[in-house]
């Protein structure tokens, strides 16, 4: 079983990964890494608060009971900022500057994550 420790470092090690693989012109594997930081650090959480996040749908839910426990409605919409890296991965529609802005958003949610 995955600890809250777990999610944590490999959110934090994800993100690295996506800021190199930009640096490297991998706009498709830096998109997957945002997207698995910023799912990594939903899931520190919801381990931590004892909810369910084994599958992409609970990590929403999760999203919602963050943002309704703080406040902050930004967390919702760089989440969803995250999930179209996900759909980028896959698709390949960004261009690289688009990527690059957009793990920005993901840095600034890993942030706002650690303090909720």
């Amino acid at each position: 079983m995955a600890t809250t420790e777990f999610h944590t470092d490999t959110s934090r090690r994800f993100i690295e990964q996506a800021e190199g693989e930009l640096r490297r012109g991998d706009g498709l594997q830096a998109s997957e890494k945002a997207w698995g930081a910023a799912a990594h650090a939903v899931k520190s959480i919801a381990e931590r608060e004892g909810w369910r996040h084994d599958k992409h749908s609970d990590l929403f839910r999760a999203v919602d009971n963050i943002v309704n426990r703080t406040g902050d409605s930004e967390i919702r919409n760089l989440f969803s900022v995250a999930n179209s890296l996900h759909q980028n991965f896959y698709e390949g529609w960004f261009s690289d500057p688009f990527i690059a802005s957009n793990v920005e958003d993901v840095k600034r949610l890993l942030d706002k994550l650690d303090r909720a």
